[in-house]
């Protein structure tokens, strides 16, 4: 099946490929780093890592960036608030969201770009608009004028008609209904941080960045851009705004957009005690490949509904795929090859890629290899899977595994390594040939304290953690 996604700027699923070169220009909305991201903003980020990895299966090359927001309202009030210096401040949020990132095993975009890098960029962005005539100056600060600009509203679809009297707003964020010329440049408040401009003392609007980082590196026009279901309106409908009216060229030909993340059905909050970062879960046990996991499980466009016990849900599957691996790898069968069994293995791998083409449509690719996993051990139980299908098998468990990567577990620090694992059961099957059984329990329980459990089979020793 032909990749397809679903685009939200037509409202419909379309096939996909790259405008030239095979290359995928590919933009997404990074974190804004004034806090730890929680488990909604690693729902969108998860995604968009399923996204990387689909597309890369699909022969494609990536010149993906992402951006930063190190500005914003929200950080120049923290910020301000604890006497701290913007890049002081943001330098701690910025290294544990990459910190969490290596946790969930995401991929690093081809660029990283955080916006006060770009200030002298969207101060000539700014000017080349106000040429344009799309811009007007209000006490130190500059806005967009959206009358400027009559395709306003076509990637969330409202009709902004009659909706449009120059209604000025200086918050980021604001109600989906509510259509007003924004702010491209901020007038300082009196403490706040500014940079000197051309424009005057002040700093850049957050829907400004993400228009100038986007066209500087990937051009007028992108392949795909991505992110959470709340940046349609206002900030992406701005960036269109913004990009279209310095181009005159369409800003992006995709948009894909992950939907919320609930929380026991409920909406996220601190209020509700149901507000959880990546840290928090994984302070409480829980493995990083599960929440990984979880959070990939449900087709981006689906809300999905967190839970602890879907958490515990998620590592009984992981742990389920583990085994049938270490079936695979440790159990000895019968030579010859199944005819039958090789065209199980090859439908079930053809269903797990039609799925993800399919809008990447994980649930169903999960229940590709569920359904071949129960299968083939059924045919190692009854003896019917041979020697000659193991590497197909294997092949399909490592093609999984390329996009939802969970089947190796985490070294956490302080935890014992694969390496220093298999070199203890050397030691032990050692000690039994020796018939020093006393060493041999000794290093079995010294494996368990570990979190190791040794299983003893006709095959030889099979070993899993906790």
């Amino acid at each position: 099946m032909a990749l397809r996604f679903y685009n939200t700027l037509s409202q419909q699923v379309e096939d996909f490929s790259p405008a030239r070169d095979n290359t995928v220009r590919m933009y997404t909305c990074g974190p804004t780093v004034y806090d730890f991201a929680h488990i909604g903003n690693f729902r969108t980020f998860t995604f968009i890592d399923i996204l990387r990895k689909c597309l890369r299966a699909n022969g494609f090359r990536l010149d993906h960036v992402m951006n930063v927001t190190d500005v914003d309202d929200k950080i120049i009030r923290n910020a301000v608030a604890q006497h701290k210096s913007l890049e002081d401040y943001t330098a701690i949020y910025k290294n544990a969201f990459l910190e969490d990132c290596g946790l969930l095993r995401l991929e690093s975009p081809e660029r990283l770009v955080p916006a006060t890098a770009h200030i002298d960029d969207m101060v000539e962005a700014i000017e080349r608009l106000g040429a344009g005539n799309h811009t007007y100056s209000s006490d130190g600060s500059v806005y967009f004028r959206i009358s400027t600009f009559p395709g306003y509203g076509k990637l969330s679809h409202n009709d902004f008609s009659g909706n449009l009297a120059g209604a000025r707003v200086d918050v980021d964020e604001y109600e989906k209904a509510d259509a007003r010329d924004f702010a491209l440049w901020k007038a300082p408040k009196e403490g706040e941080p500014a940079w000197q401009t051309p424009l005057g003392p002040g700093r850049p609007g957050w829907h400004i960045e993400c228009s100038v980082m986007a066209i500087k590196y990937l051009g007028e026009t992108l392949d795909i851009h991505a992110g959470g279901i709340d940046l349609v309106f206002p900030h992406h409908e701005n960036e269109i705004a913004q990009s279209e009216s310095l181009t005159g060229k369409p800003f992006s030909r995709f948009w894909l957009h992950a939907e919320f993340l609930m929380v026991e059905g409920q909406k996220m909050s601190k209020s509700l005690g149901n507000y959880y970062t990546l840290r928090d879960l994984v302070g409480r046990g829980y493995a990083p490949e599960a929440i990984r996991y979880l959070l990939a499980s449900v087709p981006y466009r689906k809300s999905l509904n967190f839970t602890l016990d879907g958490l515990k849900s998620a590592a009984i599957a992981i742990e389920r795929l583990r085994n049938f691996k270490l079936r695979l790898e440790t159990d000895r069968y019968q030579p010859g090859h199944n005819e039958q069994l090789a065209a199980r293995t090859a439908a079930a791998s053809q269903a797990f890629g039609d799925s993800l083409n399919d809008d990447l449509n994980t649930a169903e690719a999960l229940a590709a290899v569920f359904e071949y996993v129960r299968d083939a051990n059924s045919a190692m139980d009854s003896g019917e899977f041979r020697a000659g299908n193991v590497a197909a098998a294997a092949e399909f468990l490592g093609r999984f595994d390329s996009i939802f990567q969970v089947l190796e577990p985490g070294v956490q620090a302080g935890q014992i390594s694969d390496a220093q694992v298999e070199s203890l059961i050397a030691e032990r099957n050692a000690a039994k040939k020796a018939r020093n059984f006393a060493r041999a329990d000794q290093l079995r329980e010294e494996l368990l304290q570990q979190g190791i459990i040794l299983e003893d089979t006709k095959s030889g020793v099979r070993w899993k953690r906790k």
